[in-house]
């Protein structure tokens, strides 16, 4: 080995620890996250010493935070992202904020100078991005109240370390403390900023589409999984050419990206890339706790670190009170945001001896890397004694789909409009897979005796895992329109001898999934609306089969209208002209059967309600 390059025998030494301790972490139900730690503590300098240029490898395994970060992007449309502006720099906002100011209070009268406890209240009030995602997506958390809450937080903590980082040469002390830039040469940055982020809207709208469907077309997949990796390389190395964050940048692509055709095939390349980057990320962490800080001041340290996230658990739990969440979400919540974060890193090495001694920014960073490694520890602990003290409804609780289902049968969603459709097939003795992702309605529904996994029907693997490869119907009849869609989309792609029986929540939706060659959809009120219809001309006095035949005349005549306005729904002048004229039509076919029952029968309807009525 000797004579072996040294990138060859690192790569060598990191494969081998994580294939050995990970999977023995999981085995002990730790975790992969404790499994990659202890095998960077294991391989690092104050273990078995077999890799030292540490700060190295942590740069490079940043990476990984930038690879996911872009994934969640993919996972976000503009207008979704709109739509969490509020909770994003509301309560993004009030943790960072609340967090930093007891922090600095609790520093500056434990006797630390002013600028210290401020540098090290920034950077603590952070979390742990990295961290927090990969464990709300193995919990299938990422969906509910606390899921976006904490992303919403996280996502407004990345934005929040440049102002941070901006803050920091202002604080110096010393030789360097007048060395700013003008203000020609401030506004020159801001204006390089505004160009770099503006480039890259108008670039992700304009340009990037048709770059990758041109590359698609040669049908090279290795060269699709280089131009995606190249894609989120180049994004992150120009957002950190003009000093703004690599994973906010890979995030903003990614939202660019959210709409696009190539969404599921970027997803797909990226994953495997991901998943290895952010373990090596782990590992690089576990390597860069300095145990000689520790053994040096074991006691201080200790209560560093159960200090700063007591005073985070305490802040942040009581803003998930204020934000609502549910009380059984909670404790996971406040915990993944009470830990330290990668961006503590960089804060503190970026803070410089004229800000921070050097002494105190290893002790610091050492704290921020314990506080990694003890979180999943804490995770287990609440996993096992303080969840089951809480109401059954908590959804780590849920039962997952974790074997292959075999029914004919798979519904997604099973609300109102589901539970109609599956109790009617389970009382004819048919076999149902049921996927919904509320853990109220779960808990509900089971209460009395429905078998319903707790599952993200958009996801690809959960669908394969619930059966769908083998069932002859999937039943779409989620509640969301674009996750419906995004389901179908899914399921023609990847299960086409699946028949799809599709829920349309109004006729905007009903026409999309008509442009997906949908044959069987319904939409959720029409029919009860016609009964209800059928139902109040019997009350006016009409015979019930003159009710009946009048409200069928209607249901064809609507369904005809449907399919004649569904050309023109995208050209909302035409439509409306074709509405307005189908419908005339209709109403002067209905005034002329009306004529033809009265003299038929010789009573006009309206007039004989009209007796009636006293």
């Amino acid at each position: 080995m000797e004579h072996a390059p040294g990138w060859l025998v690192n790569s060598l030494i990191y494969l081998g620890a994580a294939v050995l301790v990970v999977p023995l972490s999981k085995a002990l139900g730790l975790g992969s996250i404790i499994g990659y730690l202890a095998a960077g503590i294991a391989i690092g300098p104050w273990g078995l010493g077999l890799v030292t240029n540490v700060e190295d490898i942590l740069h490079f395994a940043e990476f990984g935070v930038v690879l996911m970060l872009f994934l969640v992007g993919l996972e976000l449309e503009p207008k979704r992202l709109w739509s969490l502006r509020q909770p994003i720099f509301g309560w993004g906002s009030a943790q960072v904020l609340a967090c930093a100011a007891v922090l600095f209070m609790a520093g500056w009268a434990a006797g630390a100078n002013w600028r210290v406890a401020l540098v090290a209240a920034l950077g603590l009030a952070l979390s742990s991005t990295a961290i927090a995602l990969q464990v709300l997506g193995e919990r299938n958390l990422l969906l509910t109240s606390s899921g976006q809450a904490g992303f919403s937080i996280l996502l407004f903590q990345d934005v929040a370390a440049i102002p941070i980082l901006a803050l920091l040469p202002l604080l110096a002390v010393g030789a360097d403390a007048g060395e700013g830039m003008t203000g020609l040469e401030r506004t020159l940055e801001g204006l390089k900023i505004v160009a770099v982020i503006g480039g890259i809207v108008l670039g992700g709208r304009l340009a990037l589409r048709p770059l990758l469907r041109w590359i698609a077309r040669s049908n090279t997949p290795e060269i699709f999984t280089a131009a995606a990796l190249l894609l989120v390389v180049a994004i992150a190395a120009l957002m950190q050419f003009i000093g703004l964050s690599m994973a906010l940048g890979a995030f903003l692509a990614g939202v660019l990206l959210a709409e696009s055709e190539y969404r599921r095939e970027l997803e797909t390349d990226i994953e495997p890339f991901k998943g290895l980057l952010l373990g090596l990320f782990f590992i690089a962490v576990g390597m860069s706790i300095d145990f000689g800080v520790l053994l040096a001041q074991p006691g201080l340290m200790a209560v560093v670190v159960v200090g700063f996230m007591l005073l985070k658990f305490g802040v942040i739990y009581a803003l998930g009170k204020l934000m609502d969440i549910p009380y059984q979400q909670r404790p996971v919540f406040t915990l993944l945001l009470a830990q330290g974060g990668e961006f503590a890193f960089v804060v503190f090495q970026a803070a410089g001896p004229n800000v921070l001694p050097h002494g105190i920014a290893s002790f610091l960073i050492g704290a921020v890397a314990l506080s990694m490694l003890i979180s999943p520890l804490l995770l287990v602990a609440i996993d096992k004694w303080v969840l089951p003290r809480y109401s059954a409804h908590a959804p780590t609780s849920m039962e997952e789909i974790s074997e292959q289902q075999d029914a004919k049968v798979v519904i997604c969603g099973f609300g109102r409009y589901g539970q109609i459709v599956g109790r009617m097939l389970s009382a004819q003795g048919l076999k149902i897979t049921v996927l919904d992702h509320d853990p109220d309605t779960i808990e509900s529904l089971r209460e009395f005796g429905f078998r319903v996994f707790y599952g993200d029907a958009t996801r690809l693997d959960l669908l394969r895992t619930a059966g769908a490869g083998t069932a002859k119907v999937l039943v779409v009849a989620v509640d969301d329109t674009e996750q419906s869609l995004e389901i179908v989309d899914l399921a023609q792609k990847h299960f086409p001898n699946a028949r799809i029986v599709a829920r349309a929540r109004n006729v905007a939706h009903l026409y999309q999934l008509l442009d997906r060659k949908v044959e069987f959809v319904e939409r959720e009120v029409f029919e009860s609306s016609l009964r209800s219809a059928r139902s109040v001309l019997e009350g006016l006095g009409w015979p019930a089969h003159e009710a009946r035949e009048t409200a069928m005349r209607f249901r064809r005549r609507n369904i005809e209208l449907m399919h004649e306005t569904y050309p023109h729904y995208k050209d909302r002048t035409k439509l409306i002209a074709v509405a307005k004229e189908g419908r005339q039509q209709f109403q002067e076919q209905m005034a002329r059967e009306r004529e033809e029952r009265r003299q038929r029968t010789g009573l006009d309807w309206d007039r004989v309600e009209e007796e009636r009525t006293p």
